[in-house]
């Protein structure tokens, strides 16, 4: 016959056997990456300086800027994106702000404010931003902008 205490004891035992087990079957943190919809564009820039050289990527280094395009409220918005790659991973990160109106130069500059820490050190294949700093809409002309940089990059 077991006593209580030694009943907890194996109950506790076990629990922990099984949350160990459950832990290692545990998916990875990282969210796969999603394809991005770009929104229809007019005519947008893009521009590139760099050495060419791959450092084992599929996309050379450099500095890459392109506009993206948007769809707020109050209309068609663009947002300029430069991108500096090395070895395929965003370097730095610089945002024009193309502002139409008040509202979108509060959202853009917010979002400008944030967008280093959420970009700089990731894949460029696994950028896919959604919401930045309060801002959420910014984000598609900052996705739309990256396409057009990763296929000048290649």
């Amino acid at each position: 016959m077991t006593t209580p205490l030694r009943k907890s004891f194996y109950v506790g035992i076990a629990g922990l056997s099984i949350v160990g087990s459950a832990a290692g079957c545990a998916p990875s943190s990282a969210a796969p990456s999603q394809p991005t919809q770009p929104t229809p564009a007019g005519s947008a820039a893009t521009s590139h300086s760099g050495s060419g050289s791959t450092s084992g990527s599929t996309y050379k280094d450099g500095t890459y800027s392109a506009d993206g395009n948007y769809t707020s409220p109050n209309g068609q918005e663009t947002v300029g994106v430069q991108l500096t790659l090395t070895g395929g991973k965003v370097s730095a990160v610089n945002i024009t702000t193309h502002p139409t109106n008040p509202n979108t130069k509060k959202f853009q500059g917010e979002f400008a404010s944030g967008i280093a820490a959420q970009v700089v050190g990731k894949d460029i294949d696994s950028l896919n931003v959604s919401k930045v700093a309060g801002s959420s809409l910014t984000s598609g002309g900052f996705n739309d902008a990256v396409q057009k940089i990763k296929s000048e990059a290649k």
